[in-house]
């Protein structure tokens, strides 16, 4: 049993109607089939670009803000990873604090946000090594 169909008639402009008539020439394919195939996908062509043109803007906008938030995450991370890392090797041994301790900490401290700026720049990750080494400046 053939699926049903519903017949439609209507009119194409004559070179139109010579490219339908030659791709219907193979025999596998009918005009109602070339015609139907074309009308699907004009249909769906079209909803896609609905979808688009209405979520197109704000999807972009949630990609661009996730990536900001997905690289400030990253970068609090690789802080805190240092600043653990920095905090357990070179605080250690700190003498009682008095001047030169707290000229030191500041030096430390530098060195310190200096290492997360190279960090971040080179896209190396303290998380990601495998031993607790690492670059100290």
């Amino acid at each position: 049993m053939k699926p049903e169909r519903i017949r439609h008639q209507f009119l194409l402009d004559p070179e139109l109607s010579r490219k339908l008539d030659q791709l219907s020439r193979n025999p596998s394919t009918t005009k109602s089939e070339i015609v139907a195939k074309a009308v699907e996908a004009f249909i769906e062509q079209r909803g896609e670009n609905e979808l688009d043109r209405r979520y197109g803007k704000r999807l972009d906008r949630l990609s661009r803000d996730l990536d900001h938030v997905r690289r400030d995450a990253e970068m609090i991370l690789e802080s805190l990873a240092l600043f653990i890392r920095f905090s357990i090797t070179l605080h250690a041994h700190t003498p009682v604090p008095d001047k030169a301790t707290q000229a030191i900490a500041q030096e430390r401290f530098r060195k310190f946000v200096e290492q997360v700026g190279r960090q971040i720049a080179s896209g190396k990750r303290s998380l990601d090594e495998g031993d607790a080494g690492g670059e100290e400046g």
